[in-house]
């Protein structure tokens, strides 16, 4: 039986007063300045406390796995916020902002036709966490989604959003060894990489059945 959050948890949302939002820079990225009170574990309210925070909204990022070969689609493109370290190209799974009323799901599949050139079969759900969450708002559905690797080459992107994608198709195994050499060093793409590593044979069997 899965619980939610708020069985888990010591407090819930009626244990928050937000006291103001001030709009501090919006441009690529939005900043705001957010003033709140919360309960404390000990009793009673803290004092005003003031954040910073980036919003980042929803997003979501999948990993293309093709059950048959054993191998995975890793996309790689340049990241400003690895600019300054080392280089600044990331190898990465597919992953895009939800800024429209699709679902997550819908917008995994229209990511991965854009930055891989790929369809997706079925879609398996594997998480959602916050990357940052003492600073951003930004959370990440992760999911795992069937495809033909054989399918997944060239350089693909939205020129509109200054895209560069270069898509690479490795081994399970090679890919996994990515994460334990630190090559790959995003977030989403450990989880999903970490994941499959551990339920490859279920996930198999369970998409061969459903076929």
């Amino acid at each position: 039986m899965r619980h939610s959050k708020e069985q888990n948890s010591t407090f819930g949302p009626q244990d928050i007063k937000i006291v103001s939002k001030e709009s501090l820079f919006s441009g690529f990225l939005k900043m705001v300045k957010c003033r709140f009170q919360h309960k404390l574990f000990q009793g009673g309210w803290s004092g005003i406390i003031e954040r910073e925070l980036v919003e980042r909204g929803h997003a979501v990022a999948l990993l293309p796995y093709d059950p048959k070969t054993d191998q995975v689609v890793i996309v790689e493109q340049i990241r400003v916020g690895a600019l300054e370290d080392g280089t600044p190209w990331q190898f990465e799974i597919v992953a895009g902002v939800i800024d429209t009323e699709e679902t997550s799901e819908q917008v995994a599949i229209r990511e991965a036709k854009e930055e891989a050139g790929i369809d997706i079969g079925q879609l398996k759900k594997i998480t959602a966490f916050y990357p940052s969450s003492g600073g951003c708002s930004e959370k990440i559905d992760v999911y795992i989604g069937e495809t033909d690797a054989t399918t997944a080459h060239g350089v693909h992107g939205l020129d509109y959003e200054g895209e560069d994608i270069k898509v690479h198709v490795m081994s399970r195994a090679e890919a996994y060894k990515t994460v334990e050499s630190g090559i790959i060093e995003n977030g989403a793409s450990i989880i999903a990489l970490q994941w499959l590593q551990m339920n490859y044979e279920s996930i198999q069997k369970q998409w061969q059945t459903q076929q």
